[in-house]
């Protein structure tokens, strides 16, 4: 059986929903699953589910069609870990360092600048820096 085969336990239950949705005329688009290779390796696809029909519009089958974005989360999954490094590396820095936004409001406050100046992000955060702070 295609599901107990191929698809990781923790996604069996869903991804046998979306097949016999699919098998009552409800198809699915976009659905991301984990599948398992030969090899055993796991693979991720994003799914679209259509209900197959025959000459008279009787239900058949299903016939999925699925792209490999394996890499692209891997390489989404590598951005995050990045971003939250940086966003640590910002935050625990032994400098000042804010930011602004095209309009003069602070977007970025770490740690550092909330000890010197007594004001949290929290309360930094959307106020116009010069005519708050300066």
């Amino acid at each position: 059986p295609l599901v107990s085969t191929f698809i990781v336990p923790k996604l069996r239950e869903s991804v046998q929903s979306v097949l016999d949705n699919a098998l009552k005329g409800t198809e699915t688009s976009n659905y991301e699953l984990e599948f398992r290779t030969k090899s055993n390796e796991i693979r991720y696809l994003l799914v679209n589910a259509t209900t197959r029909r025959d000459a008279e519009n009787n239900i058949v089958g299903v016939v999925g069609v699925a792209q490999d974005v394996t890499e692209t989360k891997r390489n989404d999954r590598a951005m995050s870990a990045m971003a939250r490094e940086l966003r640590q590396l910002v935050d625990k820095a032994n400098a000042p360092i804010f930011g602004i936004d095209v309009h003069g409001k602070v977007n970025e406050w770490n740690e550092k600048t909330a000890e010197i100046t007594g004001f949290s992000g929290e309360e930094a955060f959307e106020h116009p820096l010069v005519s708050t702070f300066i």
